[in-house]
Formats: structure tokens, sequence, C-alpha cells
């Protein structure tokens, strides 16, 4: 019997994954995969959305709710064995996302916390817990940890505007 290549193996579980997600999604989350030129579905980039968290644990408003954050998610030809690269677009405002948009976060990286059977719904939610809760040991975006440490009411206040700019219409 013959084994299946890696692609077709991240195709089938990106397919899966698709599947529950279609019918299993954290309200507010968007995900699904682009289509090519053709009109078929592109398992391996996708587009999403992701809600900023209203309250953290239901004890008071965080500044980055009511903004839906865009990013792409592109997987690699040998996914699940290697996380997705994660992007917001446009970028954000944040100490854990790279100017460029890329997302640093141990969940998704190779070398320090991603594990085969992690799925984009773990991914996203997983960004979303970020997005209030920074990791400031390993820092991506100079300029928003140092205005995060040095004034905490201008790091909230320019995400609150950043949120009301990336609302849905």
């Amino acid at each position: 019997m013959a084994s299946s290549s890696p692609l077709v193996d991240a195709k089938e579980r990106l397919s899966e994954e698709y599947k529950v997600w279609k019918v299993h999604h954290p309200k507010g989350f968007i995900a699904e995969p682009q289509k090519d030129e053709g009109g078929i579905l592109d398992l391996l980039h996708w587009k999403c959305a992701i809600p900023g968290m209203d309250k953290v644990q239901s004890l008071h408003m965080t500044p980055w709710a009511g903004g839906s954050y865009k990013l792409t998610v592109n997987f690699p030809n040998d996914y699940p064995y290697s996380p997705p690269k994660c992007k917001f677009c446009p970028p954000i405002f944040h100490p854990n996302v790279f100017p460029s948009g890329t997302v640093s976060l141990s969940l998704i990286d190779k070398e320090h916390g991603w594990k085969p059977q992690t799925t984009l719904k773990e991914v996203l939610v997983g960004i979303q817990l970020l997005l209030s809760d920074p990791n400031f040991d390993n820092p991506a975006q100079a300029e928003a940890s140092a205005v995060y440490f040095n004034s905490p009411s201008d790091y909230e206040n320019r995400v609150v505007c950043q949120a009301k700019e990336m609302a849905l219409k």
C-alpha cells in the first residue's frame, strides 16, 4: 500500500477541520479557505477574523472589545507536523505582533509549543487570548511593548482606537 504525501495529509486534515469548523466554531470568529482562480477552495491558505474579547474572566471590558481583527493563516505542506503562519492584515498594534503583522505565539512556534494535534480553532482562540494577555518574555513589536509599560493609558487608548477602526460594519 502506497503512503500518501505530506501535502495530501495536510489537505485531508484541513478538510476535516473545515467541516467541524462550519458546524462548531466560537461566536464571532471567521475562518474559511481562500479560493483559487478557478473558484476551488485552497485549504492551505485561509482568511480569518478574530473578535476582540469583551471581558477578561468576566471581570472587566478589554480595550480589544468590538474589533474584528483580520488575519491570514497559511499552512505548510507538512501540516500538522509544522504550524501555520498567522499574519494580521492590516498589522495591529500589539507587543506580540511583528510590524509586518506576523503573530509571535509559542502555540504556533515549532520549537516552543506546537503540537500536531493543535487545531486551527485552538490557534485562533489562542491568538484571541494573546490580544488581551500579551507575553512580554518575547516581544515582537518594540513600540507596543514600550507604550504598554511606559504609559498603560496610552496603550489602552491606541488599542481602543484600533478596535473602533476594525469593528465589523
